[in-house]
């Protein structure tokens, strides 16, 4: 019988329906759905187009989509919906709000886990590594990663491997550099630095990357590589990633081939390591990230210790979270001081009462430096935007409901340039906002969920005083030691790429000058061949 009627209703669209019918009728169902989505849509909130979504006012402002969605929200009052394409599973709330920011990242943890729509689409890369973990797996490496990372030998250990890295190979490259006059892309130079630094870190390894001639590294290469691919899943609908990892073709194949290499490396240095302390009962010297787990005593919720699956992927997710965080910001950093040569006067003021070329990054000195690094990361953090997926229905504290399975995507670019956050000047480079009346480092006192650049709540990056002490340790050395000149023509070159990290688009290209002189307070640093000259310096 049912066959029958379908029988039946195919042939009457053959005899009495034309395509033309069918698409007027497709037509007008769009454009009455689409009326319907524009009156319903919140005051200064984007569209959400039938079947596109959010999409087309995306690729409407895909030049400016950053400053696009910060004013947007704004207009909005700091939260509006989203939807993606049909079929995309993407679904939820944007917000800028700092409140409802501290409700999922704390008040209520629990209902916002990462969830499955993130771990899935990083499951080859990071495993049950910490940045891809839920639950009690998220709960024992966070555990584990706060006691190595914060003890003193790890602290130690990190500052020397830091030192040594700025002193021995990032010097004599911008020392060579500057002789030859040659330019160079300083946002590459800095990832090939924090990569060696966290390779170093985290497997006691040195991965190259800043040797003679700046090679390639298969290994860097590979983790590039199956990084890009993991965040193309997150932009192509599952039904298309999915099926070509079934069948094992395109960027999926790809995938499978670079994290081969990424794991095949780390397996072999945790295997290695593994039978070095077989062999010797101890790994004497050793004070890296891998080291440290695997002699540390076995944790109560692990009596066996940790296991080489555990060990590959918490390292190569701590490789995956240090990697590009400090070298954007760094970039970012030098590319606003360019443009405030008054900061610069003072930045180079606190580097000089704090030893000169010989600073590091250590300790509670420099602050300024300190003060000026995190308002460069509060206009350009590292981390553009990060969601969370709600669990069970909610309702955030403006009022927004949230249904179970919906994201929240928490806008840390927006949130950095909210006018209602950091007053009328929110779009200034000043870093004397962070300091307090006697030139001390106040921005202790700030609220994370205002300034969530390192996450906040019980997810607050456990590496944030590494990398601190990275950032300050590689900017005292080049600006004790050199002009970073950056080459003219790059204003609509340096722009932030539409990535999970805020990538310079082209990155940023500069010369090194020696430094030959001494710059004072409240004195201008000169470009190459300028007089020096006075100028006032901003006061909090």
């Amino acid at each position: 019988m049912a066959r029958e009627l379908v029988d039946m209703a195919v042939r009457f669209l053959r005899e009495y329906v034309r395509a033309s019918d069918l698409a007027v009728a497709a037509a007008v169902l769009f454009a009455c759905s689409a009326a319907r989505s524009r009156l319903a849509t919140k005051p200064g909130a984007p569209m959400l187009w039938p079947v596109f979504g959010i999409l087309p006012a995306l690729f409407a402002h895909f030049d400016d989509l950053y400053d696009w969605g910060s004013a947007t929200l704004a207009r909005a009052g700091g939260t509006f919906p989203y939807r993606g394409m049909w079929g995309g599973g993407s679904k939820g709330v944007i917000t800028s709000v700092p409140a409802n920011v501290e409700h999922v990242l704390k008040t209520n943890f629990a209902n916002y886990p990462k969830g499955p729509y993130y771990r899935e689409r990083f499951a080859e890369l990071l495993g049950d590594g910490i940045f891809n973990a839920d639950g009690d797996a998220w709960r024992a490496q966070r555990r584990a990663a706060s006691a190595e990372m914060h003890s003193a030998r790890f602290i130690e250990f990190s500052a020397a491997t830091i030192a040594g890295l700025v002193r021995g190979k990032l010097v004599p490259l911008l020392e060579a550099l500057a002789e030859r006059g040659a330019a160079v892309d300083l946002q590459d130079v800095l990832l090939r630095f924090t990569f060696d630094n966290i390779c170093a870190a985290a497997f006691g390894v040195d991965a190259g990357c800043l040797a003679e001639g700046l090679p390639d590294v298969p290994f860097a290469r590979a983790f590039e590589r199956a990084t890009e691919l993991s965040l193309a899943r997150f932009v192509t609908p599952p039904f298309v990633w999915k099926a070509k990892r079934l069948l094992g073709v395109g960027s999926e194949r790809a995938l499978v081939e670079a994290t081969r290499a990424v794991r095949g490396f780390a397996e072999r240095t945790v295997a290695e390591r593994r039978a070095e302390l077989s062999k010797t009962g101890a790994l004497a010297g050793r004070c890296d990230l891998l080291s440290r787990l695997m002699s540390s005593p076995p944790p109560p919720d692990c009596p066996g210790g940790f296991s080489d699956e555990f060990l590959r992927d918490f390292c190569i997710s701590f490789i995956l979270a240090g990697r590009d965080t400090s070298s954007v910001a760094l970039a970012w950093f030098f590319w606003l001081l360019a443009s405030h040569p008054d900061v610069e006067s003072r930045v180079l003021a606190d580097i000089a009462r704090a030893g000169g070329s010989d600073a590091t990054g250590g300790g509670s000195r420099m602050e300024y430096l300190h003060a000026a690094l995190t308002e460069s990361m509060r206009l350009y953090p590292p981390v553009p935007a990060d969601f969370k997926e709600a669990l069970e229905d909610d309702v955030l504290p403006d009022g927004t409901a949230v249904r179970a399975g919906q994201r929240v995507i928490y806008y840390t670019y927006a949130m950095g340039r909210d006018k209602a956050s950091w007053g009328p000047d929110c779009l200034e480079f000043r870093p004397e906002r962070w300091l307090d009346g006697r030139g001390a480092f106040a921005g202790g006192a700030e609220s994370p969920y205002k300034y969530a650049v390192f996450n906040a709540g019980p997810r607050l990056c456990v590496g944030k005083r590494f990398a601190y002490a990275q950032m300050k340790a590689v900017a005292a050395a080049v600006l004790a030691r050199f002009r970073v000149e950056v080459l003219p023509g790059q204003a609509e070159a340096v722009r932030p790429k539409l990535n999970t990290t805020l990538y310079m688009r082209r990155g940023l290209m500069v010369r090194f000058a020696a430094r030959e002189q001494r710059h004072e307070p409240g004195r201008a640093v000169p470009a190459a061949g300028e007089e020096e000259t006075d100028v006032g310096t901003t006061t909090s």
